[in-house]
């Protein structure tokens, strides 16, 4: 049992030299043989005893050689070491960043350009193009329209190295970085093409970090996706040019009235080099800067050979300049009434489309220009600032549309929009209610004051003729007669006459309604004439004629359509012959074009704050109102002066190339006929001057403002009307 004790006791490790040492010579480092699994030798199961008197193993001279000592890294080394981690680190930390904000983007499985919102492109009669309306402002064009140098200018002058880079570009951002710091060389973004696309497609403009992050991925992703032809194409179709432009095809023709596949190659270089900077190079705007933008991207072109030093002399000779569209500003008042009413015609619009109009850009130009020109030069004196024009076919179609005097300073639509007081032209309906009962032009009526409850209307001279007939007291639009006979038939009937033919606006039927006090707007007033135009058949105004997909499918054609007959043509034939007498020896004889039968009425509201004309010939029915916004009385602007000069501008235009057409059923009816003549023998006093009398003929003129309500019954019976019974 000792013994057993013996072996297993511990043995401590010897540390002393062999011999007699000296501590100098004492080695405390390990050699190999010393490290775990190789180093102390282990008893055989016999441990030594204690005190057993036997030497430990001696080393070998090998294990006993000192190890050599390991060598310092140099300074470099250790700057590449400490590069390399951080470089990992960093690495790890990008992306983990990139990791964070490709999180916030959908889905790469449901990721898709988004649809290109419709453009709805509004085309002239002729087949020109008037207006763009929608979000982008221009229909979408594929590449192969377009002419090679047009794509390339936005390569070269945007992202030159597109066709080698997979979405991002490090050289570019390099190079972009240096000739930002040394101001040499053609400037360029630091953005591809492709990362421009993405920020239009999916992102906000905000300028962050994140979403240069998101812009880099989403760039990465539109390469893997799309050929690079396909997305110089989703570019040159979404990159905003200013003015509202989306799309090369929309900046074509707002900048140069024409399709991009026509522009130049200085037009092209312009356009490259507006998305630099919309607003500020836009040429419309800025000329100059736009021009020398230009100059730039052709350098930019001849040095990457896309374009011959030859063409390129001749662009820089010759700048592109932006072109004034037809119709000018005045074409958007069109295109505003177009898209008002194109959704009762085709429902919701999901693709492009085309719209073709009714209207003449001819003429559309030439009534902007009449009226711009008469306010220019006359409105100062006569102290009126605005004014409407509308000219339409006598079967309803717009041929002209002007809303206003300048579109850009203000997009309100008088011509459809505005109400106004007729005035005098108002009348026609008050005769044509007479006419249609029984009277005849050579109908005799008194003009003489008239009191109505109070109310004394006067003429516009304040003089009075005495027994005058229709014939004369329309043309010379005497108050006191149209009066008479709007109290003869009575308002009511007034006010049926005038919505048979196609006014909408309420109508207050009351006596003075008979001097157009109740307001209407332009285009329904001169869709109203029209019947008298065509021969008694109500219209409704239209300007759109046919609506067709890009692919060419029709979608919305315009068929016959319209209120039926509201007039009989014997009346109508009265009506035209009265009206006529206006442009001959009446108060638009200013406006009579030689060669052309005319007719038509003035019309002043009081205080001069209206001033209109409406006339026709057997082809065209125009009307013209001005006046101011507010309502502020002009300096004696009647029907016959200033408008009737605007009116006759815009009829001598549309005229042009018509053939004479006589005015319906007139020629019966004029002075001097055959008709006329077994109409006028002296007429006895009629029921209708009997009531005038009774009503109060031979009452002093007064100045007063016309009621707002007349009479409180507008169906009085003969015994009423006679007795004065209310």
């Amino acid at each position: 049992m000792a013994k057993g004790r013996e072996r297993t006791g511990r043995v401590e490790p010897r540390f002393e030299a062999d011999g007699p040492g000296d501590p100098a010579a004492l080695d405390l480092r390990l050699s190999r043989g010393d490290r775990a699994g190789g180093g102390v030798a282990k008893g055989n199961g016999k441990g030594s005893g204690k005190g057993s008197g036997k030497a430990p193993p001696r080393r070998s001279a090998h294990a006993a050689a000192p190890a050599p000592r390991r060598r310092r890294r140099s300074f470099l080394g250790r700057l590449v070491y400490g590069t390399v981690i951080l470089g990992l680190w960093g690495l790890v930390a990008i992306a983990g960043i990139v990791a964070y904000h490709a999180s916030q983007l959908p889905p790469i499985d449901q990721l898709a350009v988004p649809k290109r919102p419709p453009n709805i492109a509004i085309l002239a009669a002729d087949g020109s193009l008037l207006a763009n309306r929608g979000e982008t402002g221009g229909r979408t064009v594929s590449i192969r329209e377009l002419p090679p140098y047009l794509p390339r200018a936005f390569v070269a002058i945007e992202d030159r190295r597109f066709y080698s880079h997979l979405g991002i570009d490090p050289i570019g951002i390099a190079r972009a970085i240096g000739q930002n710091l040394t101001r040499r060389g053609v400037a360029q973004g630091g953005s591809t093409l492709t990362q421009q696309l993405a920020k239009n497609l999916f992102l906000t403009q905000e300028r962050t970090a994140s979403r240069k992050i998101q812009e880099a991925i989403l760039a990465l992703w539109l390469e893997h996706t799309y050929t690079k032809d396909e997305i110089l194409e989703l570019y040159l179709n979404r990159v905003y040019f200013g003015a509202g432009a989306y799309g090369v095809e929309a900046a074509a023709q707002r900048y140069f009235a024409k399709p991009a596949k026509d522009v130049t190659l200085a037009e092209a270089a312009m356009l490259g080099g507006l998305v630099q900077a919309p607003s500020r190079l836009a040429p419309n705007r800025n000329l100059a800067a736009a021009q020398g933008r230009a100059a730039q991207v052709l350098a930019a072109m001849q040095e990457l050979g896309f374009a011959k030093p030859a063409d390129v002399k001749v662009a820089l000779a010759q700048p592109a300049k932006p072109a004034r569209a037809k119709g000018g500003g005045s074409a958007n008042y069109v295109a505003d009434l177009v898209m008002d009413v194109l959704d009762d015609y085709v429902g919701k619009i999901e693709t492009d489309v085309s719209v073709q109009t009714t209207v003449d850009p001819a003429l559309q130009a030439v009534a902007e220009r009449a009226l711009v020109d008469e306010l220019n030069q006359k409105g100062v004196r006569y102290n009126v600032g605005q004014g409407a024009v509308v000219s339409m076919r006598p079967d309803g179609a717009i041929r002209a549309l002007i809303g206003g005097r300048d579109y850009a300073q203000s997009q309100f639509n008088r011509a459809t929009t505005a109400k106004r007081q007729p005035g005098s032209a108002f009348k026609p309906f008050v005769y044509l209610a007479a006419v249609e009962r029984g009277l005849t032009p050579d109908t005799v009526r008194e003009d003489a004051p008239i009191n109505i409850k109070g109310w004394n209307p006067e003429n516009y001279s304040r003089n009075y003729s005495g027994p005058v007939t229709l014939r004369d007291a329309l043309a010379h639009s005497l108050n006191t007669v149209a009066v008479r006979l709007g109290m003869e038939v009575g308002p009511k009937a007034v006010v049926q006459t005038a919505q048979r033919l196609g006014i909408t606006s309420p109508l207050q039927a009351n006596a003075s309604i008979a001097l157009g006090t109740s307001e209407v707007t332009p285009l329904e007033l001169v869709g109203a004439y029209a019947a008298f135009a065509n021969g008694g058949m109500g219209v409704i105004p239209y300007v759109i004629a046919s609506v067709k997909t890009v692919d060419g499918r029709t979608i919305y054609k315009r068929g016959p359509s319209g209120l039926g007959r509201v007039i009989e043509p014997g009346a109508v034939g009265m009506m035209n012959a009265m009206m006529h007498e206006v442009f001959v020896s009446g108060t638009a004889k200013k406006g009579d074009i030689p060669g052309w039968d005319l007719a038509g009425k003035t019309g002043t509201s009081q205080d001069f704050r209206d001033a209109w004309v409406v006339g026709f010939s057997g082809t065209l029915v125009t009307g013209v109102w001005l006046g101011n916004d507010d309502g502020e009385p002009t300096k004696r602007v009647s029907g016959g002066n200033l408008p009737v000069e605007v009116w006759n501008r815009v009829m001598v235009a549309g005229l042009r190339g018509d053939k004479t057409v006589a005015l319906p059923g007139a020629a019966r009816w004029r002075r001097g006929s055959n008709a006329v003549a077994a109409a006028s023998p002296a007429e006895p006093q009629t029921l209708g001057g009997l009531i005038d009398d009774l009503v109060g003929g031979g009452q002093a003129p007064s100045r007063q403002p016309a009621p707002r309500s007349g009479p409180t019954r507008e169906d009085k019976n003969f015994l009423e009307r006679l007795f004065g019974i209310d």
